[in-house]
């Protein structure tokens, strides 16, 4: 039997990486204390080609980027980890989350930028420094898990200009539909953070009323 798990791994990376992978990535600010903030991975065609990630706008992903030049890339699948990220100001004493499997340092580059609507997109090539495997698992497959993901995008983008409320809307009453049915304990416990993130169920009753606002380092 083959053994895929090196099919697109990439040199100095601890996992393969395919499309776009969902990461979380901590960076240290000015406070000396570090942000947490979710990421897009975007694997490259070619493997001699560097893995990038995009932040939009001023976040606290762009500005510690800019000024430390790099972080902590983790892989999670714990789903509440995900929507702290996205949707929360959250920041750790630590770089390393207690609910990382695998972790790696790298160096970013500034390789782009363009504007979409009013926001500086920025594309960083991302250059892994160190790595390591906290644990291994068996992978397994929970659709609540996915849901809980997509609806982080969802949400994040409520507020932003460009995007149709009403429709992300409809998104997330799919997704918590789908995490209620299919998802176990922890997927429902992370739907509930993005229900009180966002507000977005009050909003979605009204179709105008008012909700809280995501938070600013959602990088997809």
């Amino acid at each position: 039997m083959s053994d895929d798990r090196a099919d697109s791994a990439l040199p100095g990376w601890p996992v393969a990486l395919r499309g776009v992978t969902e990461s979380v990535v901590t960076t240290l600010g000015p406070n000396d204390r570090w942000n947490v903030a979710a990421l897009g991975l975007h694997a490259p065609d070619d493997p001699s080609d560097p893995v990038t990630a995009r932040t939009y706008g001023r976040t606290r992903t762009w500005r510690n980027f800019a000024e430390r030049g790099g972080g902590v890339v983790q892989f999670t699948t714990d789903p509440r980890t995900f929507v702290d990220a996205a949707l929360t100001v959250r920041e750790v004493d630590e770089p390393v989350l207690p609910t990382a499997d695998a972790w790696v340092e790298v160096t970013v580059e500034e390789i782009g930028s363009e504007t979409e609507g009013d926001a500086t997109v920025r594309t960083w090539a991302l250059d892994p420094v160190e790595r390591a495997v906290v644990r291994e698992r068996v992978p397994t497959v929970n659709r609540g898990f996915g849901a809980v993901v997509d609806a982080t995008v969802a949400a994040s983008r409520l507020d932003v200009p460009g995007f149709d409320a009403a429709e992300l809307l409809d998104r997330l009453r799919y997704f918590a539909d789908v995490v209620e049915r299919c998802g176990g304990p922890a997927e429902r416990e992370a739907f509930a953070r993005i229900d009180e993130a966002t507000g977005w169920r009050e909003r979605a009753g009204e179709r105008a009323g008012a909700g809280g606002g995501a938070g600013d380092d959602e990088e997809r």
